[in-house]
């Protein structure tokens, strides 16, 4: 299956919350979608409820099913608290943080800079987004590809983005990725505990 390419508007309205940015759509109609969107909805079951936070995650961050899982598994089996786990390496995805240093606007958009191998990562170039950066790895525009009219644009109103697991240096168009951020850090509203649930049954 591949990535969601539909109305992005429809999904914020779906969840009621600004998925894939600022949404005009999501002010002017705050309801769901589809004919039946402004009537009575019914009470969610339990799986239901789970399964949307679980929906909602991945249109987030722009991974797929099987991607999904299998960073569940990891968080699982890495100690620890899984859900704090599974936010923390989605997070450290390379499409993320490149979104996260305002080198993009959008994840998005910082998933078609890595996929053009505009990105690097400690001098080479890396075009996977899913990369998992680690601490002490360092992310930079190449060489080429800093006048990119896109890249610029972002990053001339990028002050409003600070994150406390990076460090930006606008000198060198490069960011550090310093900690692995603490889950008060992460600003997206996800109740983690309910994808922890989901998959527990």
């Amino acid at each position: 299956m591949a990535r969601y390419t539909g109305p992005k508007s429809k999904i914020s309205r779906k969840f009621g919350e600004e998925i894939f940015g600022p949404s005009k759509a999501l002010k002017k109609k705050s309801y769901p979608p589809g004919q039946h969107g402004r009537g009575r909805r019914k009470k969610q079951s339990e799986y239901a409820v789970q399964l949307a936070e679980k929906q909602k995650a991945k249109y987030i961050y722009g991974v797929l099913e099987r991607q999904f899982a299998n960073l569940f598994d990891k968080a699982h089996r890495k100690g620890g608290i899984t859900g704090e786990n599974l936010l923390a390496m989605l997070e450290s995805r390379l499409d993320n943080t490149v979104y996260r240093l305002g080198i993009a606007p959008t994840r998005r958009a910082a998933r078609q800079l890595v996929l053009h191998k505009h990105i690097t990562v400690n001098g080479e170039i890396v075009n996977i987004p899913s990369y998992s950066l680690k601490v002490g790895d360092v992310i930079a525009v190449r060489e080429k590809s800093k006048s990119l009219e896109a890249i610029t644009t972002s990053l001339s109103v990028r002050n409003a983005r600070q994150f406390s697991w990076l460090e930006w240096n606008a000198t060198d168009f490069a960011g550090k990725f310093i900690a692995t951020p603490e889950r008060e850090q992460i600003p997206e509203k996800i109740q983690e505990q309910l994808i922890v649930e989901l998959y527990s049954k």
